[in-house]
């Protein structure tokens, strides 16, 4: 199967679970599911989420046992772009395409809408209406992914983002931004499907070594992107992120690019244990190194 095909069978499943999940909420909710909603179906790409099945159909594990988590991890990820896009952090107003949360519904209802997101997402993962799996595989599940959207994770990449726009940064900083804002969740994304799928420890490692590699290299090529792309491809405004510090502030293009190469390849290695059972993996990987939105 091509990588286009996986990832439309994939998303179809991804976002009937979301449908359903939304339809459980009270119809009181009314401007709060909305703007849910709005934010969850907005065109995304549906990358962590589909890594995360695609980890669990390497290790031959159960499609329906990791939906939920899928889900959830799909909750989590458009609960940050939603925060991200506020005026008090990005101010953007083009998200996919399409104006942001804040811009349709304001700014407190967008603020309330990742707030509800991030709470339902461990809501689903722990709830056995929910999910079918073990206890034990569900709390190593929630811990990784928990520990990647916390404080030390995705949330410690956001408020560095924050801290040194506009200011002299460091390579080091740059890496620490880039693998906790965009690379822990990624990395989680693929160990939750490795877990669902029973992997052991020695295989847990090379999972994590790939989905660290493929998460560095997806935001580093959004750095290229943001200067390189087309609002239109992209769907968002471009070359804003000037003051921020990025890859290609600190190392140029031609190493970006180079940089990009390496980690792919990284990727690939760390699964040569699967065999042709890497073939989606490995498919993924190329996509974040050459994708152009």
């Amino acid at each position: 199967m091509d990588l286009a095909t996986f990832l439309a069978e994939k998303r179809v499943l991804v976002e009937n679970r979301l449908r359903a999940i939304l339809s459980a909420f009270p119809a009181s909710s009314g401007i709060l599911e909305n703007a849910m909603e709005y934010s969850l179906f907005s065109d995304g790409k549906r990358i962590r989420p589909g890594l995360a099945i695609a980890a669990c159909e390497a290790m031959d594990g159960d499609i329906e046992m990791v939906l939920p988590f899928a889900a959830a991890i799909e909750m989590i990820h458009t609960y940050s772009l939603i925060h991200d896009d506020l005026p008090c952090m990005d101010n953007d107003d083009l998200r996919r395409g399409k104006p942001t949360c804040h811009k349709m519904f304001g700014d407190a209802v967008a603020l309330l809408a990742g707030d509800a997101l991030l709470t339902e997402a461990f809501r689903v993962m722990t709830d056995p209406r929910e999910s079918s799996a073990s206890p034990e595989t569900t709390q190593k599940v929630v811990y990784e992914i928990a520990r990647a959207a916390g404080a030390t994770g995705m949330v410690a990449g956001q408020v560095v983002d924050v801290i040194y726009e506009g200011k002299k940064g460091t390579k080091s900083i740059v890496n620490l931004i880039h693998r906790n804002k965009t690379g822990a969740l990624i990395r989680a994304s693929v160990l939750t499907g490795a877990l669902v799928g029973n992997a052991n420890k020695k295989e847990l490692k090379c999972f994590t070594i790939f989905g660290e590699s493929i998460g560095l290299a997806f935001q580093i090529m959004d750095d290229l992107l943001d200067v390189e792309g087309t609002e239109a491809e992209v769907g968002k405004r471009l070359k804003k992120d000037m003051e921020k510090q990025t890859y290609v502030r600190y190392y140029g293009i031609a190493a970006s690019k180079a940089r990009i190469d390496a980690l792919v390849n990284k990727a690939i290695a760390a699964l040569r244990f699967l065999g042709p059972g890497a073939d989606m993996l490995v498919q993924v990987a190329n996509f974040i190194g050459h994708r152009s939105f």
